[in-house]
């Protein structure tokens, strides 16, 4: 079988890093080039210190997708934009943007569909460009899909969400500091995360005439990655109900499962799986949901899209192992 050749813009940073370690052991992949203006002419080693050994690559500034079949976008928000400006890419070259460029309903020079798998599997894979979703939005849309694709959303949304530093990017900055971040928590961006636009958007799309608010408080975690977020709100289904709906939603995903008991972030943390754990407390549900940010929640979603884009197995480079012990 003829491999999936692909380019990556923006190599240098945390995505980037997982998209290089993802694809150059993919079965079904060739990873042709990786382009970054600020390493050109660097070993992929010198950056990302856990691939030497595994390949002699070096970084390139010279973008030619003449011999590609897709290109990862993994630059900053709002320079995937730029870049089409800058460049003249080939009509029939598969794209998969990670930034927040192109997530919303809009104009586009290109039609861009949204790449949350476990509500847009069939659209994706008939796809010709992707707009990954973000990795909180990721982790609470799994929690709400099911109930809003049944209708079953009666009542605002409240989500506390922990993520890890690895959220905020490769560039430093105060609050990603070792000596700040160790041993301390914060609360940022509460109740504006810009994420919130794109669940906002969906949730509408899912569960029509839905106008409950999503009041939505992200943390700083003082760990390097993953998110765990606690969901709740209003339901007048019973426990046993809220589960089999979960399982049944779920049923066809290989990566998102539901669980018995209590979850922690040590179960998915380095794998592309997100798990889901229910609660039922008087009128109340809670959902635990928890994912790898940069999995599942960024770079793992976007080879799972591509593995869909182009006819592969769904699951095709992705069986990683926890960290857990």
């Amino acid at each position: 079988m003829k491999k999936v050749r692909v380019g990556i813009i923006g190599g240098a940073g945390y995505t980037g890093g997982e998209l290089i370690r993802l694809l150059l052991w993919h079965p079904n992949a060739e990873l042709v080039f990786v382009h970054s203006s600020s390493n050109a002419g660097k070993p992929f080693d010198t950056v990302h210190k856990d691939l030497t050994g595994d390949t002699e690559m070096s970084f390139t500034e010279v973008f030619d997708d003449s011999d590609i079949d897709v290109l990862f976008l993994c630059s900053g928000h709002g320079h995937s934009k730029k870049f089409f400006e800058a460049q003249t890419i080939k009509k029939n070259l598969k794209i998969i943007d990670l930034s927040q460029d192109f997530r919303l309903d809009g104009n586009y020079f290109r039609e861009f569909t949204y790449g949350l798998i476990e509500s847009n599997r069939d659209e994706i894979a008939k796809a010709q460009n992707i707009a990954n979703p973000g990795c909180f939005a990721t982790c609470l849309q799994l929690g709400m899909l099911p109930l809003a694709k049944k209708g079953m959303l009666q009542d605002d949304i409240h989500v506390s969400a922990i993520t890890g530093s690895t959220g905020a990017g490769q560039s430093l900055s105060a609050t990603s500091h070792f000596s700040w971040r160790n041993s301390n928590m914060s609360v940022y961006k509460a109740f504006k995360h810009q994420h919130l636009l794109e669940i906002h958007e969906n949730i509408s799309k899912w569960q029509h005439g839905f106008e409950g608010r999503i009041n939505f408080i992200p943390y700083r975690g003082n760990f390097t990655r993953g998110i765990i977020a606690s969901i709740y709100t209003r339901s007048n289904a019973s426990l046993e109900e809220l589960q089999t709906l979960y399982r049944e939603y779920y049923s066809v995903s290989p990566f998102v499962h539901v669980s018995d008991t209590n979850i922690d972030l040590k179960q998915v943390v380095n794998t592309n799986k997100g798990l889901l754990y229910l609660e039922k407390h008087d009128d109340m549900v809670l959902i635990v949901s928890i994912i790898d940010n940069l999995l599942i929640g960024a770079s793992g979603q976007a080879v799972q899209n591509m593995n869909l884009m182009f006819g592969l197995d769904e699951q095709a480079g992705l069986n990683l192992k926890a960290g857990a012990f």
